[in-house]
Protein backbone atom coordinates (compact mmCIF):
# COMPACT_ATOMS: atom_id res chain seq x y z
CA UNK A 1 0.00 0.00 0.00
CA UNK A 2 1.01 3.32 -0.76
CA UNK A 3 1.98 6.25 1.67
CA UNK A 4 -1.00 8.37 -0.19
CA UNK A 5 -3.75 5.57 0.13
CA UNK A 6 -2.47 5.06 4.44
CA UNK A 7 -3.08 8.80 4.23
CA UNK A 8 -7.13 8.79 2.86
CA UNK A 9 -7.98 5.35 4.61
CA UNK A 10 -7.04 7.17 7.88
CA UNK A 11 -8.70 10.18 6.98
CA UNK A 12 -11.69 8.50 6.00
CA UNK A 13 -11.50 6.39 8.92
CA UNK A 14 -11.24 9.53 10.91
CA UNK A 15 -13.69 11.79 9.33
CA UNK A 16 -16.29 9.26 8.87
CA UNK A 17 -15.98 8.37 5.49
CA UNK A 18 -15.52 11.86 4.15
CA UNK A 19 -12.47 12.46 2.62
CA UNK A 20 -11.39 15.83 0.86
CA UNK A 21 -12.34 16.53 -2.58
CA UNK A 22 -13.85 13.22 -2.52
CA UNK A 23 -16.18 14.01 -0.38
CA UNK A 24 -18.46 10.84 1.01
CA UNK A 25 -18.29 9.09 -2.80
CA UNK A 26 -15.40 6.77 -1.64
CA UNK A 27 -15.10 3.46 -0.61
CA UNK A 28 -12.34 1.51 1.16
CA UNK A 29 -12.16 -2.18 -0.47
CA UNK A 30 -11.19 -4.64 1.43
CA UNK A 31 -9.21 -7.96 -0.68
CA UNK A 32 -6.79 -10.43 -0.74
CA UNK A 33 -4.21 -10.78 -2.63
CA UNK A 34 -4.40 -13.57 -5.50
CA UNK A 35 -0.83 -15.25 -5.05
CA UNK A 36 -0.08 -13.79 -1.60
CA UNK A 37 -3.58 -14.06 0.32
CA UNK A 38 -2.58 -11.13 1.94
CA UNK A 39 -5.45 -9.25 3.31
CA UNK A 40 -5.11 -5.49 1.76
CA UNK A 41 -7.38 -2.59 1.76
CA UNK A 42 -7.59 0.29 -1.13
CA UNK A 43 -9.56 3.46 -1.81
CA UNK A 44 -11.75 3.65 -4.59
CA UNK A 45 -14.11 6.91 -5.85
CA UNK A 46 -17.81 5.29 -5.76
CA UNK A 47 -21.42 6.08 -6.77
CA UNK A 48 -24.12 4.75 -5.31
CA UNK A 49 -25.83 2.30 -7.43
CA UNK A 50 -29.42 0.95 -5.88
CA UNK A 51 -28.49 -0.89 -2.43
CA UNK A 52 -25.06 -1.27 -4.13
CA UNK A 53 -22.00 0.67 -5.21
CA UNK A 54 -20.30 1.15 -8.33
CA UNK A 55 -15.93 1.87 -8.70
CA UNK A 56 -13.61 1.94 -12.04
CA UNK A 57 -10.55 0.28 -11.89
CA UNK A 58 -8.62 2.83 -13.81
CA UNK A 59 -5.09 3.32 -12.21
CA UNK A 60 -5.17 6.60 -13.57
CA UNK A 61 -5.19 4.71 -17.18
CA UNK A 62 -2.21 2.42 -16.15
CA UNK A 63 -1.33 -0.15 -18.65
CA UNK A 64 -2.57 -3.06 -16.52
CA UNK A 65 -5.67 -3.39 -14.41
CA UNK A 66 -5.21 -2.30 -10.59
CA UNK A 67 -4.18 -5.47 -8.25
CA UNK A 68 -7.14 -4.96 -6.32
CA UNK A 69 -9.12 -5.81 -9.76
CA UNK A 70 -7.31 -8.68 -10.59
CA UNK A 71 -7.72 -9.91 -6.53
CA UNK A 72 -11.53 -9.14 -6.74
CA UNK A 73 -12.09 -11.34 -9.87
CA UNK A 74 -10.35 -14.14 -8.06
CA UNK A 75 -12.19 -13.53 -4.71
CA UNK A 76 -15.26 -11.54 -5.16
CA UNK A 77 -16.63 -12.05 -1.58
CA UNK A 78 -15.69 -9.74 -0.12
CA UNK A 79 -16.43 -6.64 2.19
CA UNK A 80 -16.11 -2.37 1.84
CA UNK A 81 -16.00 0.42 4.05
CA UNK A 82 -18.60 3.00 3.26
CA UNK A 83 -20.26 6.12 4.21
CA UNK A 84 -23.87 6.17 5.72
CA UNK A 85 -26.04 8.63 7.63
CA UNK A 86 -22.69 9.67 9.01
CA UNK A 87 -21.04 7.20 10.20
CA UNK A 88 -19.00 4.07 8.50
CA UNK A 89 -20.55 0.98 8.18
CA UNK A 90 -18.36 -2.01 7.12
CA UNK A 91 -20.55 -4.05 3.97
CA UNK A 92 -20.49 -8.01 2.99
CA UNK A 93 -20.60 -7.51 -0.82
CA UNK A 94 -20.17 -9.56 -3.63
CA UNK A 95 -17.65 -7.75 -6.84
CA UNK A 96 -19.57 -8.19 -9.87
CA UNK A 97 -17.32 -6.68 -13.35
CA UNK A 98 -19.80 -5.11 -15.60
CA UNK A 99 -19.70 -5.52 -19.47
CA UNK A 100 -21.28 -4.35 -22.38
CA UNK A 101 -23.89 -1.50 -22.23
CA UNK A 102 -24.14 -2.24 -18.47
CA UNK A 103 -20.47 -1.10 -18.20
CA UNK A 104 -20.87 1.52 -20.75
CA UNK A 105 -23.63 3.29 -18.82
CA UNK A 106 -21.98 2.49 -15.33
CA UNK A 107 -19.06 4.43 -17.07
CA UNK A 108 -20.86 7.31 -18.52
CA UNK A 109 -22.13 7.71 -14.80
CA UNK A 110 -18.37 8.45 -13.70
CA UNK A 111 -16.94 10.58 -16.33
CA UNK A 112 -19.99 12.40 -15.73
CA UNK A 113 -19.11 12.96 -11.76
CA UNK A 114 -15.31 13.18 -12.28
CA UNK A 115 -14.57 14.18 -16.63
CA UNK A 116 -10.99 12.90 -15.61
CA UNK A 117 -11.92 9.57 -16.22
CA UNK A 118 -12.43 9.83 -19.54
CA UNK A 119 -8.86 10.97 -20.13
CA UNK A 120 -8.09 7.78 -18.03
CA UNK A 121 -9.86 5.56 -20.29
CA UNK A 122 -8.31 7.41 -23.43
CA UNK A 123 -4.75 6.50 -22.00
CA UNK A 124 -5.41 2.69 -20.93
CA UNK A 125 -4.60 0.48 -23.70
CA UNK A 126 -6.95 -1.55 -22.36
CA UNK A 127 -11.18 -1.33 -21.04
CA UNK A 128 -11.17 0.27 -17.47
CA UNK A 129 -12.98 -2.66 -15.43
CA UNK A 130 -16.08 -0.87 -14.03
CA UNK A 131 -17.10 -3.06 -10.50
CA UNK A 132 -20.26 -3.35 -8.73
CA UNK A 133 -20.44 -4.12 -5.25
CA UNK A 134 -23.58 -6.35 -4.68
CA UNK A 135 -24.43 -6.43 -0.54
CA UNK A 136 -24.81 -10.15 0.57
CA UNK A 137 -26.82 -11.50 3.49
CA UNK A 138 -24.85 -12.35 6.80
CA UNK A 139 -25.48 -16.30 5.35
CA UNK A 140 -22.97 -15.63 2.21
Amino acid sequence: MTEFNDRVIAEFRARRGHVGAWGTNLVLIHHRGVRTGTARVNPAMSLRDGDGWLVVGSAKGAPRDPAWTVNLRAHPDTEIEVAIDGDIATVPVRAVELAGQEREAAFARFVEMAPAFASYQAKAPRPLPVIRFVRRGPES
